[in-house]
């Protein structure tokens, strides 16, 4: 695993359709975009998540994704209050 990205979001609502369509997500970046580890937790009104990915590439091919462009979308009218994205690199990694 070469990079995180991480997604910081204040949620506003989030409905049935959000919950299908972040599992659907989430099932198509580890299979079609080579996402190594994907996360979450959400705790009141605040929503991280984790992904973890091995080129900036697939980071890149991921974004532009039609169904995560709509997911996106929806995330800013319905979804979030607001939210950002970090693309970090790591530099090292430690397991116990």
């Amino acid at each position: 695993m070469k990079y995180v990205v991480i997604f910081k979001a204040k949620i506003r609502n989030l409905d049935e359709q959000y919950f299908q369509t972040a599992n659907m997500l989430r099932e198509k970046a580890l299979g079609r975009f080579n996402c190594q580890h994907f996360e979450a937790w959400t705790e009141g009104q605040k929503e991280i998540a984790l992904s973890y990915w091995n080129s900036l590439a697939d980071i890149q091919a991921w974004h532009h994704d039609a169904e995560h462009q709509v997911a996106q979308q929806h995330g800013k009218t319905k979804w979030y209050a607001h939210f950002s994205v970090e693309i970090c690199e790591i530099l090292r990694q430690y397991r116990n």
